[in-house]
């Protein structure tokens, strides 16, 4: 099961979808609460992780690898600790983690992000296009992103995770992109010393779903096997 990060639906996924089931995997893209055909929503970090354990539950997968990008890491890793036996793995793909008591906005300077959520109804915007440069995406895939990204439901950036156990005992993947910075976020590089965690590494943007889809899909499919 796959979820996006900010701005982002299932749409997201659709190259990276297409080729797992091209190799014969089982793909399930996911549209949190709030965003793409969800959008206008109010949802919590909350809503996020238990769209993620009802999904799981409504398909009733087992050995499920579950995959969140960026943002999305937090309310995926907060829910892999929730379906119990049927977490095969949890991949984050250039993600955040959830650490407990903490948000997403916490841990770097945050400020005009909490300004613009206040400014535009309690949602984030879309970043202007210049963001996306240097991250291994062409024009068409920036208008492409672009075009289909909604505002993202701010409480879920401003409420804090609540661990029910310790992230490092998750079998866990690790994907950094090593043009958004070449080493992990610290809490991330605290998780990868205990040497529980398996690290890859992508010589690609913050957004690989876009830029690599076909070697994503090789490393999200060995992630399952």
């Amino acid at each position: 099961m796959l979820a996006a990060g900010a701005w982002l639906g299932a749409w997201a996924w659709d190259e990276v979808t297409a080729e797992l089931r091209a190799a014969g995997h089982d793909a399930h893209p996911l549209t949190l609460s709030g965003l793409a055909e969800r959008q206008g929503v109010p949802a919590g970090l909350e809503t996020h992780v238990q769209d993620v354990v009802t999904e799981v539950e409504r398909l009733d997968l087992r050995d499920v690898v579950l995959v969140g990008h960026s943002y999305a890491g937090i309310p995926v890793g907060l829910a892999a600790e929730r379906i119990g036996d049927r977490l095969g793995r949890v991949v984050f793909v250039d993600a955040n983690v959830p650490v407990d008591g903490e948000t997403f906005l916490s841990g770097w300077p945050s400020e005009e992000v909490r300004r613009s959520i206040e400014e535009h109804g309690g949602f984030w915007p879309p970043l202007p296009r210049g963001e996306f440069a240097g991250q291994e995406l062409t024009d068409q895939q920036i208008d492409l992103l672009l075009s289909r990204a909604t505002p993202h439901p701010g409480a879920s950036l401003t409420e804090p995770a609540v661990l029910q156990g310790k992230l490092v005992e998750l079998p866990a993947t690790y994907v950094k992109c090593l043009l958004d910075g070449e080493e992990p976020m610290p809490a991330v590089n605290e998780l990868l010393r205990s040497g529980r965690w398996e690290l890859v590494r992508m010589n690609t943007g913050h957004w690989p779903m876009f830029s690599r889809p076909r070697e994503l899909a090789r490393i999200l499919a060995a992630a399952g096997s």
